[in-house]
Formats: structure tokens, sequence, C-alpha cells
């Protein structure tokens, strides 16, 4: 049986954390023996479509027509996803039930809902609401109503963490019982440092300066802001510190703009977007890592961290404080409060014992909690109460004849 993945961007085209969440539990969900058909904006390949490890990618490109604005430009990125989907459901009718990562696919995922009377759920990654601390402009109250509109028509709605299930009942007033909480993951295999591939530390500091590695979009909300404002406080105490921050975002001219007129442009390098073996090695080199964001529903950057044997120091909001816990498998600072961050960042720059004993210790909770295998037994159980629910009410699949959800349950012993 079939699951159709619905989603704004999943890899080579990778923007944030979405991504490499739907790519890793789309493939998690392969080795487990589903077919995953993932629909996605990006460019025609010659393996386009074909199953890899269960799992068959199918770019789209947005209509070629004029845009009056951002909303134009999502609407004609759903019909492109809708018709793709209505002609990869035509030709297998095996597709056993829909899902929807985001807002930005809600158009096309609920025109198929009720086309062939598939059941939907959606992961919610992050409300507009959060990432702006509340409702600001018409556009922002536009994108929330999208947000609870793609819930409204879920069966069952996925969070990452049980801090964005509060912000969504909050928010959407989403009743708890429709709800899952299934936290994100990580490839520990792809965080393998190579020397034999990777360029030198001194092309990022000398060898006596100390490295402080951020990486991450530059929006306001991931907080790049407070760590520029912790810099010259760290300098005092560790002049040796150099920081790196990786990543690119509207907000970056802004931030670069700060460093100038704080006279920090010898100590921050802004380095943009960077391959994985770059990343890899600068995790590798620096002493810490530092994710100080003011809204994180999940954090999966401070997972990466864990994973590479790197010392990290986070903000204290969201997701991040329940996978932080402090003093043991790092250290969390209130978020905003760059004189906080500050003497966090010396005490892992100055205390290496420390240092060493909070890498240990989150290296090994990540590998016991955050794999993609568990969370695709998870999202297996979600996908077996909707199969389960709407086999036994009146909502049955237009291909209802192709389609049996007591043999599809058959297949696994939950």
């Amino acid at each position: 049986m079939k699951i159709l993945t619905l989603t704004w961007e999943f890899p080579p085209r990778t923007v944030g954390g979405l991504a490499r969440h739907v790519a890793g539990l789309s493939q998690a969900l392969g080795q487990e023996g589903w077919e995953v058909e993932v629909i996605t904006p990006g460019e025609a390949k010659n393996d386009s479509g074909r199953p890899r490890g269960g799992v068959s990618f199918h770019p789209v490109q947005p209509y070629a027509l004029p845009s009056l604005n951002f909303i134009t430009d999502i609407q004609h990125l759903n019909y492109s996803l809708l018709e793709e989907a209505v002609r990869l459901i035509n030709a297998s009718e095996d597709i056993a039930l829909l899902h929807a990562h985001d807002w930005l696919v809600a158009f096309a995922a609920r025109a198929l809902k009720h086309i062939y009377r598939l059941p939907l759920v959606c992961t919610i990654h992050a409300t507009e609401y959060g990432r702006n601390q509340g409702l600001h402009s018409e556009l922002q109250h536009y994108i929330s109503s999208v947000e609870w509109w793609l819930t409204y028509e879920s069966w069952r709605v996925i969070v990452c963490s049980q801090s964005m299930k509060d912000e969504v009942g909050f928010i959407f007033q989403t009743p708890a019982d429709k709800m899952r909480v299934i936290p994100n993951a990580i490839e520990l295999s792809e965080f393998t440092f190579d020397p034999q591939k990777a360029p030198s530390r001194q092309n990022f500091a000398l060898p006596e300066e100390k490295i402080v590695f951020y990486i991450g979009r530059m929006v306001p909300e991931k907080g790049v802001q407070t760590l520029l404002q912790a810099v010259p406080g760290i300098l005092r105490e560790v002049p040796e510190a150099k920081f790196i921050l990786a990543g690119k975002g509207p907000y970056e001219e802004e931030l670069k703009r700060m460093s100038r007129e704080m006279g920090l442009e010898h100590k921050v390098q802004f380095i943009g977007y960077i391959e994985d073996t770059v990343r890899n090695a600068l995790y590798n080199y620096a002493e810490l890592a530092v994710f100080p964001s003011l809204y994180e529903p999940f954090g999966i950057v401070a997972l990466e961290g864990m994973a590479t044997g790197t010392p990290i120091v986070v903000s204290d909001t969201g997701g991040l404080r329940e996978i932080v816990k402090h003093e043991k498998n790092g250290l969390l600072f209130p978020p905003g409060d760059g004189n906080a961050l500050a003497r966090q960042i010396i005490r892992l720059l100055k205390e290496s014992g420390l240092a060493k004993r909070l890498a240990e210790n989150a290296y090994h909770y990540v590998l016991r909690d955050y794999t993609w295998s568990g969370v695709a037994q998870k999202t297996l159980g979600v996908y077996q109460e909707i199969l389960e629910e709407s086999g036994k009410s009146q909502w049955q699949p237009y291909f209802v004849n192709k389609i049996n959800a007591n043999d599809v349950l058959g297949r696994y012993d939950y």
C-alpha cells in the first residue's frame, strides 16, 4: 500500500528542517515495507518517479504565470501538486492515505481528500502565530487561517513536541485527542566527519582561536541577534573566541549590519549556505554549537550538534527544552537574554571537563531516543488508527474495491 506525501521542500531542495524530516520519515517508512510517493517542488531528473528504497520522488514546477503576491505563488504550486497527484492516483489506485506537511500544501491536500475520499493526516511543523509571537498583519492572519483549515480537515494532526501540541491546541482549539506527538530524528551516518573531504580548519579560524558555531536560517525567530549581543561579553573573558555563522535568510543583511556597527567583523564570520561536508567539519572543529532561538517547535539542529559530539547551548524554549536537559546533555539560557547566553558559552569555553561530559551524554541520548526507525513505527501507529477508524465509518475511498484496510493492517504487528 502507498502513502501520498505532499511537501513544499524535500532534498535536494532544503530550506529548513522540514525537508530533512520528510526525507528521513519517508525513507524509514520505505524500510518498513510501505511505498511512499512524495510530490514536491523541484527539477525533473531522469530518475524522477523511480522507487528508491520504497520512496518515489515526483518533482513539480509551479504554474509559469505572473504572480500577484506570495499567496498566488503558493496557489500556483498547489495546482501543480494537484495535477501530479491526480495522475498518480488514477494510474495506481492503491493510495491508502494522504500525508500533508504544513499549510503550503493544504489546498492540494484538501482537494485530494474530497475528490478521492481518502483519509488525510497532517504534520504541523510550526505555526504562523508562533513564528511571529502573534498575528500582526493581514497576511499572517490569512496563513494562520489556512493552518487551522488543514488541522480541521485532517483525521489526525501530528506535532513534533509537547510544546507544539500545546501551541496548536491553544491557537486552533484542536482537540487533544486528535493530536499525536512524534519527535523528529536524525540519521547519524549523515554527520560523520571525513578529514579527507573536509575543508581545513584554517579556512575558518587561526590555530589559537576557539570556534563557536551556529547553523540555521537567518530569520528573527532563530535569535542570532541574541548571539551577537552576547559576543562582546564573551570576548572580554575569552578573547580567542571566533564565531562562525552558517545559513541564509531574509534577516542576514540586518545581522551583518549589526555586526559591523558593533565592531565585530574580525570575530564574527557569516559564511552563508554550506554543504554537509563543511557542516560536519565545523561541528568537529568547534568548541561548541549554539542555537539561540526565540521560537523553536522542535530544534532538530540541537540533535545534529549532539550527534556530532559537539557541546551545545540552546535557549530554554519550545521543543529545545524537551531535548536539552540543563547541565546533563547541554546548557540552557532564557531566550533573548544575551548576557545569560554569554555566561553559558564562557562556561563551555573555559571548562573542558564540563564540555566533554555534556557532549558524551548528549551523543548517547540521541542514539537511544531519536532514530528514524522509531519515528516511522510511531507514525505507522497513527496510520493504523486512521485506517481502522475510517474503515468503520461512512468515509470510504473512491477506489474502495482497491483498498482494504484490514489487509493493510494485517501486514504489521504494532
